[in-house]
């Protein structure tokens, strides 16, 4: 499958029909920032995983470690990774700082904005006050290095899309302080050009519950292969070198690579849940889902007072209200979903969203504003 540029003609003969389970809703589906709506494939997928338990009972294992290493392999294509095995499959964002901080010595001083979202800002917090890092946080709008051991910064704002400038000065300037980089990308892969070993971050963290349409579960830490050899406190019997043999050597083998910072027995259905949104994203093209993504906005940004919509923003656009989540509670009921955060109400059209249905919620937001 193959198109120049996506167009609605087009998407809706060659996309829309792998997407027909959930096109079947009565609803105007803007919420894409949120939960991704998942492909028809998923389904097939996870019965593929669960009929082998079935069928083959502990042999089911081969196609299940098939999944992960499929999950991880296009996760590295998507983000450019330098290698498969420096995505580590996590079941959360929250896990993958964890294990990050957890493999860090003394107590780091750890640099993050006032912009995160609430899983990384409240475990950091809890370090805080358990004692075990000591944390600064900056305003996003004017984030810049200061001396610390680690930045914990996301490149999308998630409550507002703004894009973090400069993010390849920022790790420049915190490698020559002799500082790591942790970049939260969740509200970046998979609608905005990601190039991990460009940038050349020393971690990051993202998942597929959003725009990569895998559902929650399907997350992954990215360890720079520089930073392989570091052991985190966060680990378990898959990192151990020769998973199944079994021994326990003096000293302890790890597993070779970014294998070693694997965990316990691994959640086996995520990454199933996962590869038919990340083949669909890579097969379209991250750069002609965005160009995409920004002529919906700006149609949005015609119709609506809304803001976010240039290239200065990630894939959603917001209006800010006083009741921003009333107002989305207002949309529901009329059969638009959106959802808050804060005082912004987000709004995300996606290749799923038609011209018509988009003029639809706009006619209905606007009337819920005049109300």
């Amino acid at each position: 499958m193959s198109a120049p540029r996506l167009d609605e003609a087009w998407l809706k003969q060659q996309v829309w029909p792998r997407f027909s389970r959930v096109l079947r809703r009565k609803e105007i589906y803007l919420a894409n920032h949120s939960l991704g709506r998942p492909p028809d494939r998923t389904a097939e997928d996870l019965r593929a995983a669960i009929r082998a338990w079935y069928s083959e009972m502990d042999g089911a294992w081969n196609l299940w470690m098939q999944g992960r290493e499929a999950f991880r392999s296009l996760t590295k294509t998507l983000v450019n990774a330098p290698s498969a095995d420096s995505i580590v499959p996590k079941t959360s964002a929250g896990q993958g700082l964890r294990a990050v901080l957890n493999a860090l010595p003394g107590k780091p001083r750890v640099l993050t904005s006032d912009a995160e979202f609430d899983s990384l800002d409240f475990i950091l917090r809890v370090y805080r006050d358990k004692g075990r890092i000591e944390l600064k946080v900056l305003p996003f709008d004017r984030f810049e290095y200061e001396p610390c051991d680690l930045v914990v910064v996301s490149t999308v704002a998630f409550r507002t899309a703004k894009i973090l400038p400069r993010v390849e000065d920022l790790v420049r300037q915190a490698h020559s302080h002799g500082a790591k980089v942790l970049l939260d990308v969740y509200h970046h892969a998979g609608v905005l050009p990601l190039d991990l070993a460009a940038l050349d971050a020393d971690f990051a963290v993202g998942g597929s519950y959003k725009y990569l349409r895998g559902g929650p579960g399907a997350c992954w830490l990215y360890v720079h292969p520089r930073h392989q050899g570091l052991r985190t406190l966060d680990t378990g019997w898959f990192a151990k070198k020769d998973v199944f043999a079994y021994a326990r050597p003096e000293p302890l083998q790890f597993a070779a690579g970014g294998d070693a910072w694997l965990e316990s027995t691994p959640p086996v259905l995520a990454p199933f849940q996962a590869l038919a949104g990340l083949e669909l994203t890579l097969e379209l093209g991250v750069e002609r889902i965005r160009e995409y993504n920004l002529a919906q906005k700006a149609f949005l940004k015609s119709l609506l007072p809304v803001g976010g919509d240039d290239q200065s923003f990630g894939a959603f656009v917001t209006l800010r209200h006083e009741d921003a989540k009333g107002l989305a509670a207002e949309l529901e009921k009329q059969g638009v979903k959106t959802d808050a955060r804060g005082e912004y109400l987000r709004l995300c059209p996606d290749i799923l969203n038609s011209g018509e249905e988009l003029e639809r919620a706009a006619a209905v937001l606007a009337l819920a504003l005049q109300v």
